[in-house]
């Protein structure tokens, strides 16, 4: 509605109270668009946060890589125990580093910025396919036309499928669950039709819900570190580095962040709270 369109209130008190609604709309807008601005900025600060710390976080890695790839190359010898723990040491620090990275860069990929240039992100080396004798279970996703064309009516035919390879854990032994999409494409107006992809706890990944499941539970809940359960895996002709697993546990933590915030608000809701003796920060 345009001001000349405005029609105003004749009597003076009726014109007053026109005069302040508007001004009580006008400063609502004005916080509204601060607190926008606000979130915005807080938005942009927690990226930039999260960018430094992938960029330090990097480079611990890498100095942690060089120390242990000394210290496993000095493990002979009169001090070889100490150096032994010193390098098990090591490798369970670069575990939490790499999932630290790891869950800063779903925290940026999570929260793009508009006005920022997306940089192409570095192709990683070429994944070595699942090992062939595990056991595989075939997960069918029918297309949605299967039945017919929803365009023109016609019969689908098939044109191929893309097939899927998750490395799932189920307890005691693992399997192979392939999703097998099959394509159609019509026989009237060459319309395709397929299944859309099955989502996955970490996307582009090869690991199932209940193989991370089993490897947080191994390390949280057992006290079995990483690289020890990659040693365990590899005695099954199931080779999985101990830096994959990092990668699947930061990932892992950011999409139970959720979750952990609302734990964090119920308890901090309480007027009480209840601790041992052990030191809390």
């Amino acid at each position: 509605m345009s001001p000349d369109d405005l029609e105003l209130p004749a009597d003076p008190a009726e014109l007053r109270a026109f005069a302040e609604a508007m001004r009580a709309r006008l400063a609502a807008s004005e916080q509204a668009l601060e607190a926008e601005r606000a979130a915005h900025d807080e938005t942009r600060e927690k990226l930039v946060t999260a960018q430094n710390s992938i960029k330090l976080t990097a480079l611990q890695i890498e100095k942690f890589k060089v120390q242990l790839a000394r210290l496993r190359r000095m493990k002979f010898g009169q001090s070889s125990e100490r150096l032994s723990l010193q390098a098990d040491q090591l490798e369970l620090t670069l575990e939490d580093l790499e999932a630290e990275h790891a869950h800063a860069e779903c925290v940026i990929e999570g929260h793009v910025l508009d006005d920022a240039p997306t940089k192409a992100t570095p192709r990683k080396p070429r994944r070595a396919p699942l090992p062939d004798h595990l056991p595989r279970d075939e997960v069918m996703h029918a297309a949605p036309d299967a039945d017919g064309c929803s365009d023109c009516g016609g019969t689908m035919g098939k044109l191929g499928e893309d097939v899927t390879e998750v490395l799932e854990y189920v307890p005691g032994r693992f399997r192979v669950v392939r999703h097998v999409r099959p394509k159609l494409s019509c026989s009237r107006c060459d319309a395709i039709s397929q299944a859309p992809a099955p989502a996955l706890p970490v996307p582009r990944g090869r690991a199932g819900p209940g193989l991370l499941a089993h490897v947080i539970v191994s390390k949280f809940a057992d006290h079995l570190p990483l690289y020890r359960q990659s040693q365990i895996y590899a005695r099954e002709g199931v080779e999985i580095s101990r830096s994959t697993m990092a990668d699947w546990m930061g990932q892992a933590s950011w999409l139970l962040q959720p979750l952990v915030d609302r734990i964090a608000d119920h308890v901090m809701a309480s007027v009480k709270l209840h601790a041992d003796d052990t030191p809390v920060p």
